[in-house]
């Protein structure tokens, strides 16, 4: 942060030095003394000055962007909902920038899902709407975000675009974030993408059968090391109820690495499901 500010008073000097312009317009000093500020990360002075500029000024070739940043400042100022109505204000623009727009809507769904988990449900549809997003980046995060959603029907409206990134994407970190919320979804939500993980790793066997007919329902097969970060990630609040239902996570894992090849069989009786897992 000390170097943008240590360049941008660089700049404003050199400008000055040379003579490069005689005086800024009103409306762009507030701009410029606005930017300075939200660099300094002095979020309620800078929102004062956004606010002025849009007051004075709102025809300004810099309304647009300081709406944007107006909805930044609030976010960061805690006022969530004020943020939320700057950002989709902003976002309404026809002349907008694409970086700042798909930040926006990056905070717009960061936003929906903290009121979400508020109990606000009908923010959720915020998030939807930007799993049709036009930029990747978007409808890639939407995606991630709505897999958190404990309403499973809600949350497998991400399944098409999170399977789309298994299969596509090039980026293993990207990748194995989409694996991850697959499995948060659904097990069976990962079948058929087997063939792109890595052959010679180590991998996690998961099947599911019917427990009357013995039938197999499920097979999935990830790499170790992507169900080890998965399942050690689980919150204790949920490991704790798991344990009280009799599943042990932090036993299956040590079973797991301690002796390769062994199979764990859960009997998941309320389901009338049989579990069998292992490592080979």
């Amino acid at each position: 942060m000390k170097y943008i500010r240590l360049f941008a008073g660089i700049a404003l000097l050199v400008a000055a030095c040379l003579g490069a312009r005689a005086e800024q317009a009103p409306d762009e000093k507030l701009f410029q003394e606005a930017k300075l500020l939200i660099f300094d990360e002095k979020w309620e002075p800078a929102r004062a000055k956004i606010e002025e500029l849009l007051a004075k000024y709102p025809r300004s070739p810099f309304s647009s962007q300081a709406l944007y940043y107006k909805g930044k400042c609030q976010e960061e100022l805690g006022m969530e909902s004020a943020a939320l109505k700057s950002y989709e204000d902003y976002l309404r623009l026809k002349d907008i920038n694409r970086n700042l727009a798909e930040d926006a809507d990056g905070s717009v769904i960061e936003i929906a899902f903290k009121f979400y988990e508020m109990g606000k449900r009908g923010y959720l549809k915020k998030i939807e709407e930007r799993l049709e997003s036009p930029s990747k980046v978007v409808r890639y995060y939407a995606a991630i975000k709505l897999s958190f959603v404990k309403d499973k029907d809600v949350a497998r409206k991400a399944v098409p675009i999170l399977r789309k990134i298994v299969r596509e994407e090039r980026d293993p970190e990207l990748s194995d974030r989409a694996r991850i919320a697959l499995l948060r979804i659904s097990p069976e939500a990962l079948s058929g993408l087997e063939e792109r993980m890595e052959k010679r790793a180590r991998m996690l066997r998961f099947q599911v059968y019917d427990s009357l007919n013995k039938k197999l329902e499920i097979a999935i097969s990830i790499p170790w090391s992507l169900a080890d970060l998965f399942l050690s990630a689980v919150p204790e609040k949920e490991r704790q109820e798991m344990r009280a239902e009799g599943y042990d996570i932090d036993r299956i894992l040590r079973e797991l690495q301690s002796a390769s090849g062994t199979i764990i069989e859960i009997n998941v009786a309320k389901e009338g499901k049989i579990i069998k897992i292992w490592i080979e």
